[in-house]
């Protein structure tokens, strides 16, 4: 069974403490209730969710959607926001996950990655270097969100030109944004080895495309 694995890493740092983490988790249980809906998503779609603060975690491994139970996702009360080794973990997570395709049988779809943060990488000079192994690694799109009048999007925009801006951290927000992640996904019908580039669907009026 081929899968279209999607990543989507989360900013749990201080700032996202309170209502912003629960405003996250509504939006990612709407997000896989909109999946489950969606005959594609639901045949071939696999999710994993990896936080990161000052700490990495995999809160969620590759795990398809119909066995997807959202974990619980907790934030410290303050600390750095090491992007750059989430998008190491990300890459690790990558190499032993997603399946190539080889003369014998065809390997995943192309997968996605949806990063999510309120802030800017304190470990920059890692950023700096994951953000190169991440675009090796053949993504079919790779979509940034920076939420809050906080966030940067100067940095996310070395990761990927699909940057995007909400621009409060409300419930109502994420859950547009994690409602047209699960449109996103719902066309990332992408082989592996594919040199296409996913059309993603237009975002919501919430979410604002920065150029």
């Amino acid at each position: 069974m081929r899968r279209l694995p999607v990543y989507i890493l989360i900013d749990t740092s201080g700032s996202m403490r309170g209502e912003p983490i629960e405003a996250v988790k509504v939006g990612l249980e709407t997000m896989v209730a909109s999946l489950r809906q969606d005959p594609f998503a639901l045949e071939n779609a696999a999710i994993s969710i990896i936080t990161f603060d000052k700490d990495v975690k995999t809160v969620l491994p590759l795990t398809p959607l119909e066995d997807v139970q959202l974990p619980e996702i907790t934030t410290p009360d303050a600390g750095p926001t090491h992007t750059g080794a989430a998008l190491r973990t990300l890459c690790e997570r990558v190499d032993s996950e997603v399946r190539l395709s080889t003369p014998e049988r065809k390997g995943d779809w192309m997968p996605l990655l949806f990063l999510l943060t309120d802030g800017k990488p304190s470990d920059i000079q890692e950023y700096n270097r994951q953000t190169e192994e991440v675009k090796r690694r053949k993504f079919g799109a790779i979509v940034a969100c920076a939420a809050g009048m906080k966030a940067r999007t100067e940095p996310l925009k070395q990761l990927t030109d699909q940057v995007y801006m909400l621009d409060t951290l409300d419930s109502n927000g994420f859950k547009q944004f994690f409602k047209w992640v699960s449109d996103s996904i719902g066309v990332g019908n992408r082989s592996v080895g594919s040199t296409d580039d996913l059309t993603l669907p237009p975002p919501p009026e919430e979410v604002n495309i920065i150029v």
